[in-house]
């Protein structure tokens, strides 16, 4: 079978209830082997556009295709090439992991060994633990375990690491790099912007149910502008600040911030100020332009248009 390169294709997806159009004519591909990360904000049309994808329902109009085939007309095919982790499973709080897991088995085509699948998601300590005692990330190991059990070639995570504590979240995103690393491709939705940042090969972002911005993390990110913060030195005014060349200053009591394009020459000036002056430029902080940045833009671009709500990242 030819292998196709492009595992999922939208093109110009359009989704209606009634008179409101959720979706709003959103094309997009995934390619084999990536990890791809569709972020929105409440109400963008995301958690709907999935659910076309994963052939959960039909499109009003446009075009879907996932793994060669169409998700809704092909759904039992294709549910057994994919994995589906969803935001919140049910369990039996009575049953084992084990128990759980070959419960799973039964409805499952090709399904992995127990044992085997819960060794890869690092569970199989806890195979004799009743559900009911695992801790939430443990919970959403076992979610990500029944999602492989299958051995999928295109794995959905939404929000896989919900309620999980730092350490565990990033235990959660070992495993998802291996898993990628193994030539498995993956669909990620998440609220934790650092997430999708550290894991994503490109990224697409919803607003309003179009995608407002595409690509590899750099090239979202490119033209936005990195932070400088200090607080203002004993003794001088704001007055006495620096200006540099395209660079926004913003002086709130003596708190001193810099839009920059260019870190290291703006570091650079500020630096031979303090010392031009003999000041320390104590708790200096530099913060690179990120994902939320992005978020925040769309929300002052959204309330600063009549009739519209802001929304925050989901």
């Amino acid at each position: 079978m030819r292998e196709i390169p492009e595992v999922i294709e939208v093109l110009e997806l359009r989704q209606s209830y009634g008179d409101y159009e959720a979706v709003r004519g959103v094309s997009f591909t995934v390619r084999r082997g990536e990890l791809f990360a569709l972020l929105g904000t409440n109400g963008a049309g995301k958690t709907t556009t999935l659910e076309v994808v994963e052939g959960y329902r039909p499109p009003t109009s446009g075009s879907v295709r996932v793994l060669g085939l169409d998700p809704y007309a092909d759904g039992p095919a294709l549910r057994r090439r994919t994995g589906v982790m969803l935001q919140e499973g049910g369990f039996f709080k009575e049953l084992t992991v084990r128990e759980t897991v070959d419960a799973w088995r039964r409805f499952t085509g090709r399904a992995r060994a127990t044992a085997d699948v819960l060794g890869r998601v690092r569970l199989d300590t806890k195979a004799g633990t009743r559900v009911g005692q695992l801790s939430g990330g443990e919970r959403r190991r076992l979610d990500l375990a029944l999602a492989l059990l299958n051995d999928p070639e295109l794995l959905f995570l939404d929000e896989p690491t919900t309620g999980m504590d730092p350490e565990a979240r990033r235990t959660t995103w070992q495993l998802v790099r291996e898993l990628r690393a193994a030539g498995t491709t993956v669909v990620l939705t998440t609220h934790y912007l650092e997430e999708a940042q550290q894991l994503a090969d490109r990224v697409a972002i919803m607003d309003a149910g179009r995608i407002t911005a595409a690509g590899t993390v750099a090239e979202v990110l490119s033209g936005r502008r990195s932070r400088i913060t200090f607080p203002l030195p004993p003794g001088a005014a704001a007055s006495d600040l620096p200006r540099l060349p395209g660079a926004d200053l913003a002086v709130q009591g003596a708190a001193v911030s810099y839009a920059v394009a260019r870190t290291a020459p703006a570091l650079a000036v500020l630096h031979e100020w303090a010392g031009s002056r003999g000041v320390e430029l104590d708790g200096i902080e530099v913060r690179q332009a990120s994902l939320e940045d992005v978020f925040l833009a769309l929300a002052a671009d959204r309330s600063a248009v009549p009739g519209e709500r802001g929304a925050s990242p989901t």
